[in-house]
C-alpha cells in the first residue's frame, strides 16, 4: 500500500520558518518525482516545489523561489521542504505528491509549471503564518 504521510507544519509568525516532511512507503522511492503542493482557502492548488530523487533535478515556483528547498533522503524514503522567510500568503494547507515519471522536475523547468496528475499524494498538513 503506497502512503505518503506529511508533517511539521504549524503556527508560525512572519519571517519565520518550518520544515515539513513526507515520509513515503509502498513504492520505489529513489526513482520519482516528489512534489509539494499547497491549497488556500478558497484558492486553487499551487504547485510550490518538486525534485527528481533520482538526480536531484529541483523546481520552484516563483513565488518561493529563493525562500524555499526542497530535497529528499532517499534512503529515508523521505522529502522534505525546508521554508524560510514565511509570509502571510504562505498559508495553506500543503500536500506532498508523487509521481513515477522522474523527470517532472526538467519537465516544470522547461514549461514553468507543474501541470501534472500526480500518482499519489498524502493527506496534507497545515501551515498558518501569522502577520
Amino acid at each position: 500500500e503506497v502512503q505518503l504521510v506529511e508533517s511539521g507544519g504549524g503556527l508560525v509568525q512572519a519571517g519565520g520558518s518550518l520544515r515539513l516532511s513526507c515520509a513515503a512507503s509502498g513504492f520505489r522511492f529513489g526513482s520519482y518525482t516528489i512534489a509539494w503542493f499547497r491549497q488556500a482557502p478558497g484558492k486553487e492548488r499551487e504547485g510550490v516545489a518538486c525534485i527528481s530523487t533520482t538526480d536531484g533535478e529541483s523546481y520552484y515556483a516563483d513565488s518561493v523561489k529563493g525562500r524555499f528547498i526542497i530535497s529528499s533522503d532517499n534512503a529515508k524514503n523521505t522529502a522534505f521542504l525546508q521554508m524560510d522567510g514565511l509570509k502571510p500568503e504562505d498559508t495553506a494547507v500543503y500536500y506532498c505528491a508523487a509521481d513515477a515519471l522522474d523527470f517532472l522536475a526538467r519537465a516544470a523547468q522547461a514549461t514553468g509549471r507543474m501541470a501534472h496528475e500526480w500518482d499519489y499524494w498524502g493527506q496534507g498538513t497545515q501551515v498558518t503564518v501569522s502577520s
